[in-house]
């Protein structure tokens, strides 16, 4: 029996990756617990399991005293020395008391301890394994849809992608791969839970640090991303080496880089334009695809009048004002714009 359940523990170790030792410590305290509500509460007792031949021993520690007043915790000289001749007034006796005595409720309770030690052991590994894909991308399939959401493996856990983080338009069909960025992982008393998206601004990040070699090893830094998921995105990269074009390591030769993004992303929009110290400069890129004629800037306020050609204006602001907004997102300033005719957006 002992050998056997050696080799039980040796099976988990290996198949469940849990150490050996957070199981003999459960089953320590399996043990105490069956003990205890087997023949009371009141029992000071410890157990021990043999971690080389998995033999299990509970004792159970009294004091030696002249009158007992409390049969769990103390016992006589005359029955200590019953025990051994040796023991004196004060001292700790250690009864020992099989496992094998203990009726069916108490293995129930042992059994039901060491199941849940297993699960606590079980959440513990995986979320140690996805605590390190925080903020970061994982590629997973669509299992399935429901009310609730798109459900996507992810290999050893599963993520609910949510419809609030769905991109708008994207059609989800069980077996397809899809990259989702992880936002956050939760631990729960019952399980571990990854916070998916799909319309996260750290999505497009990790794709451009995936596709574009330069971002990946810091020649090209991302300072600002604005995204409206399924629509557009803005992003502003900058290299600090006046000889690297860093909107051009983004883009790829011919688009490719940024290509494969964009059908990553469901064809969403994304214009790379480049940082600048120099607000002026920094909001006229970021309202490209637009020609900005001119840039007057409030430090106080934080805003910016932008004069741009009138037959460009509609251009500047784009389909409901979304490209003064994501601008607007992207610099961290208000940005009102006029054209050369002097008409105010």
């Amino acid at each position: 029996m002992n050998s056997e359940l050696i080799l039980a523990l040796d099976a988990l170790e290996k198949t469940k990756n849990i150490k050996k030792e957070i199981m003999f410590e459960a089953l320590e305290a399996a043990l105490i617990t069956a003990y205890k509500k087997n023949f009371g509460p009141g029992y000071n007792c410890f157990a021990d399991v043999n971690r080389e031949t998995g033999d299990m021993r509970v004792y159970c520690t009294k004091t030696v005293v002249e009158e007992v007043n409390d049969d769990c915790t103390e016992i006589t000289l005359e029955e200590a020395q019953k025990v051994n001749k040796r023991y004196q007034i004060g001292d700790l006796v250690d009864f020992e008391a099989s496992p094998a005595k203990f009726g069916r409720i108490a293995a129930q309770t042992a059994k039901q301890i060491v199941v849940q030690k297993i699960r606590e052991a079980e959440r513990g590994n995986m979320y140690d394994e996805y605590q390190s894909k925080e903020n970061d991308i994982m590629l997973g399939k669509v299992e399935k849809l429901d009310r609730k959401g798109v459900m996507v493996d992810l290999g050893t856990a599963e993520a609910l992608l949510t419809e609030s983080e769905q991109i708008p338009g994207e059609i989800y069909t069980p077996g397809k791969r899809i990259k989702v960025y992880v936002y956050e992982v939760k631990k729960t008393p019952k399980n571990v839970n990854l916070m998916v998206s799909r319309t996260h601004p750290g999505l497009v990040k990790k794709l451009f640090e995936q596709e574009v070699p330069e971002i990946a090893d810091g020649t090209v830094v991302i300072k600002s991303i604005a995204r409206e998921a399924g629509s557009r995105s803005k992003i502003a990269v900058f290299a600090e080496n006046p000889n690297i074009d860093p909107v051009g390591s983004c883009v790829g030769q011919k688009g490719t880089r940024v290509a494969s993004i964009v059908e990553e992303l469901n064809d969403e929009k994304i214009d790379v334009v480049q940082y600048s110290d120099d607000i002026a400069e920094y909001i006229s890129a970021a309202l490209n695809p637009a020609k900005v004629l001119s840039v007057s800037v409030d430090e106080a306020n934080k805003s910016a009048l932008v004069t741009v050609p009138e037959f460009q204006l509609s251009l500047a602001i784009g389909k409901e004002g979304q490209n003064a907004r994501l601008a607007a997102r992207l610099t961290g300033w208000k940005i009102d714009i006029k054209s050369d005719g002097g008409a105010l957006q």
